[in-house]
C-alpha cells in the first residue's frame, strides 16, 4: 500500500466515525430524559418498539435517518424528523414500518416530517411492501402549519395515500400506540386494520379542551377517544392491546399470515463475497473530491467475486458500464469513471465529464438492461456534461438529452449511490432524486450541487465584489478574500452530504461497506412489484 492509500483510508475512516458518532445523538431523539418520561409512562420509544417489531439479527435499512439535522434550530430541532423508518422484516416478511418519536415535540409533525412520511408510503407503493404505522402524535406543529398542512405534498397527501395503497391491495396496518388526533385520526380508520394500546392509546378529531370550547361539553380524554370507547362503542378500532409489546405481537401475527406476492421475477443467483477486500475503497477513494482515482477498483469491491462483464469497454471510456452480481441479484451498473484517460481520437479525456461518446454508451446500455429486465445500480462521482466548443458542436446537448430520456423512461428498477461529486445536469443523467431511483443513498465522501464548491465560491464573489464597487467601496485584495472564504464556507455546508440527507435528497448516508446490503434489499423490495410498463423512449430514439 502507497502513502496515498494509507492518508485516504485514515480520512475516510475519520469520516465514517463523524457519520456514526452524529447518528448516535439522532437516536436520542429528543433526549435521554424524555426517553425516561416515556418509560414512566410504560411506553417503548419508537426505535424500541421497530426493533421488537422486526425479526431478531435480521438485516435492515433506515430511511431518512438524518432527517432534519440541523433544520429547525429555533424551534428545538427535529431529529430524524419526528418520526423513524425502517425496511425490515416481520416474521420473514419484507416490510415498511413508520414510528412517531413522541420524544420529540410529542410526535409532531413538522414539514419535513410530512415529506418523510410521503417518502415512506412512496417507497411501499412503488415496491408493493406492506407498511406498518406506529401512530404517536400530537398531530402537526402548529407554528410551522402553513407549511405542512395545504399543499398537494403537504399532511393531507398521506390520507390520499392511504386510499391509493388500499386499492392497489397493499396492507396497512397501525397500531395506536399514544396520541392520534385531528386530521391524523383518519390514518388508523384508512388502514386495513388497526388496534390501540388500553390507557395509553387515544383517537379523536379534538381533544377535551377543544371540546369544551367549542360545543361545552365536559368530558375527559379516555372516555371520549381511549381503547375502549372505540374497540367497543364506535368500533373504529378492531383490537384492543394491553401495552406496547401486545400490540406488536399482534403484528407479527397478522404479518404472517399474509400471502405470497406476484414477482417481478428479477434474476438471482447464490450470494457470493467480492474476491477483494470491500475495506480496501477507505483507501482508494481519494481525500481530496478533485483527485482521479480508478472507479473499477471500487465495483470490484462491491460485486459478487469482483466479477464484472464490461459493456462496450474501449468506447466512451469516462462512464463505465458492464453487468454484474450484488448479493446474488443480477445489475447493470453505470458509474462514472475519475481517471484521466484517452479518447479513441488520441486526445485526453478528464475523469468524471460525461461525453458525447460516454452519454452515448450509457443510454444504449440502459436500453439493454429494460430489454433484459436487469435493475441499473449508478454509481455517482460526476461534475457534469463537457463544455467548449468541441463537445457543442459535435453534439452534447442532442447525447446528453438522450441519456437523460433513457433513464427518465427506464421501468425497470433503478438505484443511486453518490460516493463522490454529483454536479449539475450529471446528478440528472446519473439518476438523481428527481429520476426516480428506489433508493439513493450517498457516502460520506459525497457532495451534491449545481456546481463544485470552490468554482461556484469564485463566480459568486466575482458578482458581489462588482456589485460593492458599484455602490463606491474600495475592493482590494484583503476584501475580496473576504467575501470569496464567506460564500465558500456557505456553499460548502450546502454541499455536504448532511445538508442533502437533512432534506431528503437523499435517503441515507452510509458506510461504503454497507452499499451491498443496501442495494440487495432494495432489489429485493422490487422484485414485489411486477413491470406493467414497456420501455419507451418516444420522440429522442436511440
Amino acid at each position: 500500500m502507497d502513502i496515498n492509500f494509507n492518508k485516504n483510508e485514515d480520512h475516510n475512516k475519520l469520516l465514517i466515525t463523524d457519520l456514526k458518532q452524529k447518528f448516535a445523538k439522532i437516536k436520542l431523539g429528543g433526549g435521554e430524559k424524555r426517553i425516561e418520561k416515556l418509560h414512566s409512562e410504560g411506553k417503548m420509544t419508537a426505535r424500541e418498539r421497530i426493533d421488537y417489531l422486526l425479526d431478531a439479527n435480521s438485516k435492515n435499512i433506515e430511511i431518512g435517518g438524518f432527517v432534519g439535522y440541523g433544520m429547525y434550530e429555533e424551534h428545538g430541532g427535529c431529529p430524524s424528523g419526528g418520526v423513524v423508518v425502517k425496511i425490515g422484516y416481520i416474521k420473514g416478511k419484507q416490510c415498511v414500518v413508520v414510528a412517531n418519536d413522541a420524544t420529540v415535540k410529542a410526535g409532531a409533525w413538522f414539514p419535513i416530517t410530512g415529506k418523510k412520511n410521503l417518502r415512506a408510503q412512496e417507497i411501499a407503493m412503488e415496491n408493493r411492501l406492506p407498511i406498518i404505522y406506529l401512530v404517536d402524535s400530537a398531530g402537526v406543529y402548529l407554528p410551522l402549519q402553513d407549511e405542512i398542512f395545504p399543499d398537494k405534498e403537504h399532511f393531507g397527501r398521506i390520507f390520499r395515500n392511504n386510499a391509493q395503497m388500499s386499492s392497489m391491495g397493499i396492507t396497512q396496518i397501525a397500531a395506536v400506540m399514544g396520541s392520534c388526533v385531528a386530521g391524523g385520526a383518519y390514518l388508523p380508520i384508512m388502514s386495513d386494520e388497526a388496534m390501540i394500546v388500553d390507557k395509553t392509546g387515544s383517537i379523536f378529531l379534538a381533544g377535551s379542551y377543544l371540546v369544551k370550547a367549542a360545543i361545552g361539553e365536559s368530558i375527559d380524554n379516555e372516555t371520549l377517544g381511549g381503547a375502549t370507547t372505540h374497540c367497543e362503542i364506535s368500533g373504529v378500532t378492531d383490537y384492543k392491546a394491553k401495552d406496547d409489546k401486545d400490540a406488536l405481537d399482534r403484528i407479527k401475527n397478522i404479518v404472517s399470515k399474509i400471502g405470497d406476492f406476484d414477482k417481478a421475477g428479477f434474476n438471482r443467483e447464490k450470494s457470493q463475497k467480492p474476491a477483494f477486500d470491500e475495506k480496501d475503497i477507505y483507501g482508494i477513494l481519494p481525500k481530496a473530491r478533485n483527485e482521479q482515482y480508478d472507479m473499477m477498483e471500487i465495483i470490484k469491491r462491491l460485486v459478487d467475486n469482483s466479477e464484472f462483464d464490461t459493456y462496450k469497454d474501449g468506447y466512451g471510456q469516462t462512464i463505465i458500464t458492464g453487468y454484474a452480481r450484488i448479493d446474488g441479484w443480477a445489475v447493470g451498473i453505470v458509474a462514472n469513471q475519475r481517471t484521466v484517460l484517452k479518447s479513441k481520437t488520441g486526445e485526453m479525456q478528464f475523469g468524471g465529464v460525461i461525453y458525447s461518446d460516454s452519454a452515448d454508451k450509457a443510454t444504449r446500455f440502459i436500453a439493454n438492461c429494460n430489454q433484459k429486465k436487469i435493475p441499473l445500480v449508478f454509481i455517482q462521482d460526476v461534475t457534469g456534461f463537457m463544455v467548449g466548443s468541441k463537445s457543442e458542436h459535435g453534439g452534447i446537448i442532442k447525447d446528453g438529452a438522450k441519456m437523460v430520456n433513457a433513464v427518465a423512461n427506464s421501468v425497470v428498477p433503478k438505484f443511486t449511490v453518490i460516493v463522490g461529486n454529483s454536479y449539475g445536469a450529471g446528478n440528472y443523467a446519473m439518476c438523481g432524486k428527481a429520476y426516480d431511483p428506489r433508493l439513493i443513498f450517498a457516502w460520506p465522501s459525497a457532495e451534491l450541487a449545481v456546481m463544485g464548491g470552490t468554482q461556484a465560491a469564485k463566480v459568486l464573489a466575482q458578482i458581489e465584489t462588482s456589485s460593492l464597487k458599484a455602490k463606491g467601496e474600495t475592493v482590494d485584495e484583503v476584501k475580496e478574500k473576504e467575501v470569496f472564504d464567506k460564500i465558500k464556507a456557505r456553499y460548502d455546508e450546502q454541499v455536504s452530504p448532511y445538508y442533502a440527507a437533512s432534506r431528503l435528497w437523499t435517503d441515507a448516508i452510509v458506510d461504503p461497506l454497507d452499499t451491498r446490503t443496501w442495494i440487495s434489499m432494495g432489489i429485493e423490495a422490487a422484485n414485489h412489484s411486477p413491470i406493467e410498463k414497456k420501455f419507451n423512449m418516444g420522440v429522442l430514439q436511440v
